[in-house]
């Protein structure tokens, strides 16, 4: 009895489908393509209910012919490659001829064609693959596709599609990749009867970046351009001061093809190494240009990695193109005179001059530019949004930027803490953060000092024991904070704070909006990717508003959705992060003594991440070291 089955074409169909259709952003992303390859210079892209039941893909190309618009939905039909030789130098966005079959085989299709220089065009219906009507129409030049009820007949993959909302941002976000990969095409993206963004197709890169990604995002770019021996780079990159709390922000295109390569990224990166504050990633629309025959894009079914034959030579490019393009801007800022700098030297005839109270408070905080005040206490904390960006700001890109100019990469020395909020105050704090530590048993012990303003130093019998301040004052909070039933407290800030998403994480921040507000945000949507932040979690600071937004969405991401409870101890990981104490802060006494305690007291071990807040040093093993004992 056989048990090898030969699979009917289409049952063979449906499984591939599946290799290239995962959702319906990836129809979107093979029509757009094809769109390309056809030599369109206007491509409409317009969606439904997530695209679940409509997607339509129009542009103004070379069409189709009445002869090949009958055979474009066979599997491995292509006008792109003819024979094995082809794929040594691939120069087209589809090669592979799957994409129609595939996307045809789940769904309902109409097509309407017409080739350039004639007089009429061609009307194909298909359902799962197969021809319905086929007949000559009129239609403009250009291909119109249609695409209905995308796996109406695979009910188990339907299932696994999400919200329409979260398929919507999806497609939007497929878009947006492909408008970014040609500057030269004009996309339009339309979501339920809405328009989206609307590129120019000027060829300006610079202007593309800003109609698709926002202005918020063009005006913190940096162009970056670089050769070397047939490798071309160019493209923008963000300035330091408003690297982003994920990598969302990034965008590789080879070849104009977008693709995910963890080389360029970690050369984008690396470049940045000591520019950018811990815990940010830089962005970035770079275009690689390279020999198609020195890349291989046939190895991943949705062609979206590559395999480079001279790895380095494409490292280094990236490496030191950013490298310039950051120095220059490092120059440039060193030789200007900043706002402030002008307000303070200005004609001594008009210096007296008399000023409202807005211009006032702009160009007095900016004469005196001070640090971020560690303590959650602040008596500034509810200062103007002005005041904010001038003392507190860490260069989030959503910000808007302060008259002091950008934030200094380097955190200048800060003055002790008692200059700017008394001790008493601190300890109070700290105090409140864990009710219960007094009840705890906690050993003699001596806390020596601080090392790098990062460990505290602590002398217990024959031991010494070094404590991660930050960390171990993290735990402390998010214990406190996942206790309490009812949420942090929350503050209201004088002036919103603007921020700007990602097609994706604005669905993510839609869809857990209630969770959020439960936990001290109040966040309000002024358009699909635009929100205003008017609240947040009492402990945290004005200034880690938009970081802690981008590092709470790229938290929520994730292969599968998570639990509510999941969801929750997330978002509470960053609160409690962002409101801890600080490695090269000056902490007071009674500050260390606090942590230090929880610490000895077994009532914080590790850190919402897993870490260890603590290490012991044996004082016998320091004897080995000296050699006192042998």
């Amino acid at each position: 009895m056989s048990v090898i089955n030969i699979l009917s074409p289409h049952v063979a169909d449906l499984i591939a489908a599946g290799e290239v259709v995962e959702r319906p952003a990836s129809v979107v992303k093979e029509l757009v393509e094809n769109s390309f390859d056809a030599g369109a210079k206007n491509i409409s892209i317009e969606i439904r209910n997530g695209g679940s039941t409509y997607i339509r893909v129009t542009d103004d190309g070379c069409g189709i012919s009445p002869e090949d618009a009958g055979i474009a939905f066979m599997r491995h039909a292509t006008s792109k490659l003819s024979d094995e030789h082809g794929l040594e130098c691939i120069s087209t966005m589809g090669f592979r001829g799957e994409a129609l079959a595939a996307i045809s085989a789940v769904s309902r299709i109409e097509l309407r064609t017409r080739l350039k220089g004639t007089s009429e065009g061609t009307l194909v219906k298909l359902t799962a693959g197969e021809i319905d009507e086929m007949e000559a129409v009129g239609c403009p030049e250009g291909t119109n596709i249609i695409v209905r009820d995308l796996f109406y007949n695979t009910p188990a993959r339907r299932k696994f599609l999400k919200s329409d909302r979260s398929e919507a941002s999806a497609c939007q976000a497929a878009a947006i990749r492909c408008a970014l990969a040609h500057p030269d095409v004009s996309v339009r993206f339309i979501r339920d009867g809405e328009e989206q963004f609307f590129s120019p197709g000027d060829t300006r890169i610079d202007s593309c970046i800003y109609t698709v990604l926002g202005r918020e995002t063009a005006k913190d770019m940096l162009e970056c351009s670089g050769e070397d021996s047939g490798l071309i780079l160019k493209g923008y990159v963000s300035s330091p001061s408003a690297c982003r709390g994920n990598r969302g922000g990034q965008f590789f295109f080879c070849n104009g093809r977008f693709i995910r390569s963890v080389l360029m990224q970690t050369a984008l990166e690396q470049a940045y190494r000591n520019s950018m504050l811990s815990g940010k990633y830089p962005g970035c629309v770079l275009y690689l240009s390279i020999p198609f025959g020195s890349v291989d894009v046939n190895v991943h079914p949705a062609k979206t990695e590559v395999k480079f034959s001279e790895e380095k030579r494409v490292f280094d490019l990236v490496y030191y193109s950013v490298l310039s393009a950051l120095e220059t801007e490092k120059r440039n800022a060193d030789i200007a005179p900043s706002p402030s700098t002008e307000a303070l030297l200005g004609k001594k005839t008009g210096f007296y001059k008399s000023l409202s109270s807005e211009d006032y408070r702009k160009t007095a905080y900016s004469a005196t530019p001070r640090k971020k005040e560690p303590g959650r206490n602040d008596t500034e904390f509810f200062a103007p949004r002005e005041t904010y960006q001038t003392k507190l700001d860490l260069g989030s890109p959503f910000s808007s930027v302060s008259s002091a100019g950008p934030a200094p990469v380097s955190p200048e020395p800060e003055k002790p803490r008692s200059d700017r909020l008394p001790a008493e105050k601190t300890a109070e704090t700290v105090e409140n953060t864990v009710q219960n530590v007094d009840k705890l048993s906690i050993p003699n012990h001596k806390i020596v000092g601080e090392l790098f303003k990062k460990y505290i130093v602590v002398e217990l019998d024959d031991e010494v024991i070094l404590i991660d301040k930050h960390a171990a004052h993290e735990r402390m909070l998010f214990d406190s904070l996942k206790e309490n039933a009812s949420g942090p407290a929350a503050q209201i800030l004088l002036e919103p704070v603007p921020v700007r998403l990602s097609a994706e994480d604005s669905e993510l921040l839609t869809s857990h909006a209630e969770l959020l507000s439960s936990l001290g945000f109040e966040i309000e949507a002024l358009a699909d990717c635009d929100f205003v932040i008017r609240a947040l979690p009492a402990d945290m600071y004005p200034s880690d508003v938009v970081p802690s937004i981008e590092e709470i969405c790229e938290k929520l991401k994730s292969g599968k959705a998570p639990s509510p409870d999941e969801a929750r101890d997330e978002i509470l990981h960053t609160v409690a992060c962002k409101a801890a104490i600080k490695a090269g802060w000056d902490t007071s006494s009674a500050e260390l003594e606090r942590v230090t305690a929880a610490v000895l007291s077994g009532a914080v071990l590790y850190c919402p991440h897993g870490r260890p807040v603590s290490y012991r040093i044996p004082g016998r093993d320091l004897d080995k070291r000296f050699r006192r004992i042998v």
